[in-house]
C-alpha cells in the first residue's frame, strides 16, 4: 500500500516472492511486533505502529490464455505510480507498464484498458472484478507477494511507548484478519481460478527470486528485511532449494 512509502523496511514486506502465503505473513508480522525490531519502526516523523494482511496478491487476466510469462509480452499491465518493483519487473517481462493507482487499477481492468493486474481476493467483490474477467479471463491460482497495509502515526502526537502497545494488539488481532480473508478468497466463484501446474512453479519461484534479488541491489527492497524473510521461509520449508544459497543472506 501506499503509506509504506514512509518506512523501507516495511515497505519490503511486500517484495515479490518473499512471503509465499498468507500463513507465513502472519507469523512474519506477529514477529515484527516484538520490542526487538521497534526501532526499525520509526523513520524520521513517522512510526509504523501496526502491520496488518491485505492478502495474496494474484495475476487477473482477461484472456486464459495468458498462462505463462512469456505470453505476458507485450501486453498491458496496470503499474501502481509510487511502486519503482512493479514498473522494473514489468519492463522485464516485456509488458507495457500502464500507470495506475489504488482508486482506479480495477476500472481500468473492467474498461479493457489494461489486460493484466495484480490484487488480493479482498479486492474482488468491492472492484466487482469478475467484469474486467468476463468469459475469457482468470485469476491466477499463484500467490506473487502479499500486500499489506501500514497504520502510520506521528509518535510526537502520541503518548510515549503508544507505538510498541498498538503494535502488539494489531499482532493479536492478525489470526482473525487471517481467517477473514481466507474467506474472501473462498468466497470467489471457482469457474474465475487457473491453476498453475505443479511443474512450472519451480521456474516461478526461481524467476521471483532473481527479480528481488535484482531489485534488492538496486535499492528497492531493504536488505535486512529480505535477510529475515528468507530465514522465514527457510524455518518453514527447510527443505526448499533457496535454502542452501546464500543470495539473499544479506551481511
Amino acid at each position: 500500500m501506499e503509506l509504506t512509502q514512509n518506512n523501507l523496511q516495511a515497505r519490503s514486506l511486500d517484495a515479490i516472492g518473499a512471503i509465499p502465503d498468507l500463513k507465513l505473513a502472519v507469523k512474519v508480522m506477529q514477529g515484527l511486533a516484538s520490542q526487538t525490531f521497534s526501532k526499525y519502526m520509526v523513520n524520521g516523523r513517522y512510526e509504523v505502529v501496526g502491520v496488518i494482511p491485505v492478502g495474496d496478491a494474484y495475476l487477473l487476466v482477461n484472456d486464459r490464455s495468458i498462462n505463462t510469462v512469456a505470453k505476458a509480452a507485450g501486453k498491458k499491465i496496470a503499474v501502481l505510480d509510487y511502486d519503482e518493483a512493479q514498473k522494473i519487473m514489468v519492463q522485464q517481462v516485456g509488458a507495457q507498464a500502464v500507470s495506475a493507482d489504488v482508486t482506479n487499477f480495477g476500472a481500468k481492468f473492467n474498461n479493457h484498458q489494461v489486460d493484466i493486474i495484480g490484487a488480493p481476493a479482498a479486492a474482488f467483490k468491492p472492484l466487482e472484478l469478475q467484469k474486467g474477467l468476463g468469459t475469457k479471463g482468470a485469476i491466477v491460482n499463484y500467490p506473487i507477494l502479499q500486500v499489506t497495509g501500514n497504520i502510520i502515526i506521528r509518535p510526537d502526537k502520541f503518548p510515549a511507548g503508544f507505538g510498541q502497545k498498538s503494535r502488539e494488539w494489531v499482532a493479536g488481532q492478525l489470526p482473525r484478519a487471517f481467517t477473514i480473508l481466507g474467506k474472501m478468497k473462498a468466497d470467489i466463484p471457482q469457474k474465475y481460478w487457473m491453476e498453475v501446474p505443479a511443474a512450472d512453479k519451480p521456474g516461478y519461484q526461481k524467476l521471483m527470486r532473481e527479480s528481488r534479488i535484482n531489485l534488492t541491489q538496486r535499492g528497492v527492497y531493504d536488505k535486512r528485511m529480505m535477510k529475515l524473510l528468507w530465514q522465514f521461509r527457510c524455518k518453514q520449508d527447510a527443505k526448499n532449494f533457496e535454502c542452501g544459497l546464500q543470495d539473499e543472506n544479506y551481511k
